[in-house]
């Protein structure tokens, strides 16, 4: 059975750096009473060392290795709300599970957002680089079609609030409610 208020069982967010993932997974979480997970952050949590450092001694292959391994083992719990690395849907298994087992929620943004809200942030070993810009155009230009064909619902987040994002997804994927039938109809 569904989880609370008729809601689907997962639910997991994609989208380039800078989307807002984390800030509007959590906010989702809380107003759905579900465990928050980020794989990211999960990854720190079980290796002790940041992101820059793992792509600093294993390279880019090392670190997404493990990410397969985390979203396989997140995508398997029940009734969370799922923050997932930027790239995550670079690997086929990631897009399998991720599709298979929750609703795909991508949020788009604008590289222009995306540099506003990443500009200063030194943890994105992936944008440090002459040209950041660039490098996040090249990004999406690879990623925004992967994002796509996973997605089950996509919301834009530019300029908006997180609590705006929220509310907008829960419209999106609240099921309708059964309609009424009047004697009229019997």
């Amino acid at each position: 059975m569904p989880g609370m208020n008729n809601m689907p069982g997962n639910v997991f967010l994609v989208g380039p750096m800078g989307a807002g993932k984390t800030t509007i997974g959590r906010q989702l979480a809380r107003l759905l009473k579900r465990d928050f997970h980020d794989s990211d952050r999960e990854i720190e949590q079980r290796t002790g060392v940041g992101i820059p450092l793992i792509f600093e001694l294993e390279g880019e292959a090392g670190f997404r290795a493990r990410e397969r391994a985390m979203v396989d083992e997140l995508t398997q719990l029940p009734e969370i709300i799922l923050a997932t690395g930027g790239g995550a849907i670079l690997d086929p298994d990631n897009r399998r599970h991720l599709c298979e087992r929750g609703t795909v929620v991508y949020l788009e943004t604008s590289v222009e957002q995306q540099l506003a809200r990443t500009g200063r942030d030194r943890n994105r070993p992936l944008l440090q680089t002459e040209d950041p810009k660039k490098r996040l155009q090249e990004l999406l230009a690879i990623r925004d079609p992967l994002y796509r064909e996973i997605a089950k619902i996509s919301v834009s987040t530019d300029g908006r609030t997180a609590r705006d994002v929220v509310n907008q997804i829960m419209r999106l994927i609240k099921p309708p409610r059964p309609k009424r039938t009047s004697r009229a109809d019997k």
